[in-house]
């Protein structure tokens, strides 16, 4: 197994490629991730409280719209959470195949995709200095993502959280893959 960094690992074989991102923070992100998801619970145990004692009959639309929203955010800040303790990213290029997975406690769904059926694999033209790009790429997401393809016709994007630095030396490594598959099926 190689490294390229801390987080992204690779291994080469024979007959494939495998690549696993770790999506692990430094100790003091981790903190206030959990630090936010803490106080968000203590505001929804407020609203549930409050809404339990009853409320006044022109309240009780937007209270159930206020608990609707926090319930969203609720799951989408615990996911986040749990993705960056226990998530990985996964990608084998293996028997004409890119199998590319998210895994979370080692459960996840496998995405294959036919390499013969791959097209336009490369680094996604991003501009790293709009509001978008800001966002998606801070570190209370999942991350955004870096590589991409085109396969029948549609847009797949991969490599969440990767730098500058991590996915260039990643997209030679799997092109490079997808090109000894390509012609070892040939």
């Amino acid at each position: 197994m190689e490294f390229i960094s801390d987080r992204v690992s690779y291994q080469q074989w024979e007959g494939g490629l495998s690549v696993v991102i770790s999506n692990r923070l430094p100790r003091s992100k981790v903190f206030l991730l959990i630090a936010w998801l803490l106080a968000w619970t203590a505001c929804g145990y407020v609203f549930i409280h409050e809404f339990s004692r009853g409320v006044e009959k022109d309240m009780f639309v937007p209270m159930i719209i206020l608990l609707a929203f926090w319930i969203y955010f609720e799951i989408r800040v615990l996911l986040v959470v749990l993705w960056r303790l226990k998530g990985f990213e996964l990608w084998r290029v293996q028997e004409g195949e890119l199998t590319i997975k998210d895994s979370l406690f080692r459960l996840g769904k496998a995405n294959r995709y036919f390499i013969a059926n791959i097209k336009r694999f490369g680094l996604l033209n991003m501009d790293e200095t709009s509001w978008k790009w800001q966002m998606s790429d801070s570190f209370w997401t999942r991350g955004a993502e870096r590589l991409g393809f085109e396969y029948h016709e549609k847009k797949v994007a991969f490599g969440r959280g990767l730098t500058k630095e991590e996915a260039g030396k990643l997209v030679h490594l799997v092109a490079a893959a997808l090109k000894r598959e390509r012609k070892s099926g040939a």
